[in-house]
């Protein structure tokens, strides 16, 4: 049975016993077919039960995972280095839900989508080596500052090779890295993308931190999404709220990278929060909703008045339905 977006909204008989649609790609180079076990569910039964339901109950993806903690701590020095991987391995996107990614990982850890944060001082020299483990050519384009010959788009790197980019880290910000290997919108769908934070020398106030990257999968090859992420799984988030203290802010690093979409958005339940588009500056908006295009990101800054449970979201509901959904636990 051929699963497609349309498929997954529209639905098809729901038996009262059956379990959420568990679907596995049949091959890792023929993205068009799946298989599938149980019934699946329409898009207003999923869309009522997500909602709804938080925690172990939710048909989630689980299982520990890196990227899903905080970016790793600011650290002083002249140099900040990374050893990067670029691989190919199978992930699980929704629960039952198996997709062939192409993925970057550091030397010795798992590899992930999307690909571990970096994160370096302005000023900072920034050394980080690719390694090409996989059957394709790759690069990592970074965004910012930096020469020509670092940019990531003339020295593709061939399968088993290495190359080293090192320049000085600027401007202070948050950015993104990327594959840009053409056709691009493949190493980029397939998974080779993750946040890049540039520290201001003088650090930003203490808070609870935790970098997003919203993102699609497309499980079928239609050039269309069937499920939506922040981090890679979808309703993650839903199983595991994201506990946070109502006496601290809490620093969302927010990063769209989702391919075949104009824009993804980010709305949060119950409060405001402060944006800065980029990171890079003092301006902020104070909101609730902010859309973005691939490629965008900004700091949000949220400090919650009150307890309990918040939900956050795309505010794009077709997203919402399709995984990308998740909740606050605030507490005292």
């Amino acid at each position: 049975m051929r699963v497609t977006r349309r498929r997954l909204l529209a639905g098809a008989p729901l038996a009262a016993s059956a379990p959420f649609a568990v679907m596995a790609l049949s091959d890792a180079h023929a993205a068009d077919t799946h298989t599938m076990d149980g019934v699946l569910m329409s898009g207003e039964d999923m869309a009522g039960m997500h909602a709804a339901m938080i925690g172990d109950a939710v048909p989630a993806p689980d299982g520990p995972d890196r990227i899903l903690q905080p970016p790793p701590a600011y650290e002083p020095g002249p140099v900040r280095s990374y050893e990067l991987v670029a691989t190919e391995k199978e992930i699980e996107v929704a629960k039952g839900v198996f997709y062939p990614a192409w993925a970057y990982g550091l030397a010795g850890e798992e590899a992930t989508v999307p690909g571990p944060t970096i994160r370096v001082t302005e000023g900072q020299r920034m050394r980080v080596r690719l390694l090409n483990a996989s059957t394709h050519p790759h690069t990592i384009h970074f965004h910012g500052i930096h020469p020509a010959n670092m940019d990531g788009v003339f020295e593709p790197v061939a399968p088993g090779d290495t190359f080293t980019y090192e320049f000085p880290a600027a401007p202070a910000g948050l950015h993104v890295y990327h594959c840009h290997v053409t056709p691009l919108k493949k190493h980029i769908a397939k998974g080779l993308y993750g946040a890049l934070i540039i520290d201001p020398k003088t650090p930003r106030p203490p808070a609870q931190e935790l970098v997003m990257v919203m993102n699609g999968f497309d499980t079928n090859g239609d050039a269309a999404n069937e499920f939506y992420t922040v981090n890679g799984r979808a309703f993650y988030y839903a199983r595991h709220p994201i506990r946070v203290s109502r006496s601290r802010t809490v620093r969302i690093y927010l990063v769209n990278l989702t391919e075949f979409d104009l824009i993804n958005s980010f709305h949060l339940h119950g409060e405001f929060f402060r944006y800065y588009p980029t990171g890079t500056g003092d301006a902020f908006e104070y909101t609730d909703t902010v859309m973005l295009c691939q490629g965008q990101r900004g700091i949000v800054e949220i400090d919650f008045h009150n307890t309990g449970h918040f939900m956050f979201h795309a505010h794009v509901s077709e997203f919402t339905e399709l995984g990308w959904m998740g909740f606050f636990e605030v507490g005292d």
